[in-house]
């Protein structure tokens, strides 16, 4: 598998309108840290075309938690590959901290990923053959971000933070599978991004170990990270600041 894929898989005008921040007298307005702009997406199939997205468009503002709701099928998940540039769009924009995805090349993409997101995948994507600490050390490796002499204890910080430290050299098949999504996130956060992305990062869970997993979103968000969650999760989404609900690869509503 490749590594750097491991590290890093129609809403209107006036809805996007009616979900940025409001303007106050005197302020600021924050640009979006996230930006989607008519963005649709098909794949070939034996039985023909199957239209994943058609003309998604909103925008996530810095510090916000975001759930993207929807059932098994919506395109969330095709949604978290694109902005994560896993996959490319068949059209439209997808601009990140000012970055313009769309625009670059399958190796741009990768490396540009490895600096700036941190993704969380729902089947956690561990390297087997390597231990907790070197799981999360390799998304330093691969982007440069610290010296290597900071890598270690940089994870193992990451790990006392999801109160697995104890677990740090054994490898993930002698782990829970919630202790393992507990990893993942830590390797998401390693390079410290700006946004996290996670595609149904509860799914695999049982009701105790997802509610740990959804205080570290919560405790999260509360530090101020931008999230952006895929789930058909409801607990999630009572959590997030916002929630727009996706079905057959449209934006169908938005809420606060």
């Amino acid at each position: 598998m490749d590594r750097h894929w491991i590290i890093s898989h129609t809403m209107n005008h006036t809805i996007r309108e009616t979900f940025a921040p409001p303007v106050l007298v005197g302020t600021h307005q924050p640009s979006p840290i996230l930006r989607v702009c008519e963005v649709s997406k098909s794949y070939q199939t034996l039985a023909g075309a199957v239209q994943a997205l058609s003309g998604v468009s909103f925008e996530v503002f810095p510090g916000e938690f975001i759930a993207i709701l929807g059932k098994s099928g919506a395109g969330k998940s095709t949604l978290i590959n694109l902005i994560s540039g896993i996959d490319n769009a068949d059209s439209g924009e997808i601009i990140v901290n000012g970055a313009a995805v769309h625009a670059m090349s399958e190796d741009q993409r990768a490396c540009w990923r490895g600096r700036n997101l941190g993704v969380v995948f729902q089947f956690f994507q561990l390297l087997p053959s390597l231990n907790l600490i070197e799981n999360i050390t390799i998304a330093m490796d691969l982007t440069d971000s610290l010296p290597p002499a900071q890598r270690r204890q940089r994870a193992l910080q990451l790990l006392e933070q999801m109160e697995i430290a104890e677990h740090a050299l054994k490898p993930p098949a002698k782990i829970s599978g919630g202790q393992q999504q507990r990893v993942a996130i830590a390797r998401a956060l390693a390079n410290d991004p700006p946004i996290l992305l996670a595609d149904e990062p509860t799914g695999n869970l049982d009701s105790k170990t997802r509610d740990g997993i959804l205080e570290i979103f919560s405790a999260l968000a509360r530090e101020g990270k931008t999230l952006l969650i895929v789930t058909h999760d409801q607990e999630i989404a009572s959590r997030a600041s916002r929630v727009i609900h996706l079905r057959d690869g449209r934006i169908v509503e938005a809420e606060r």
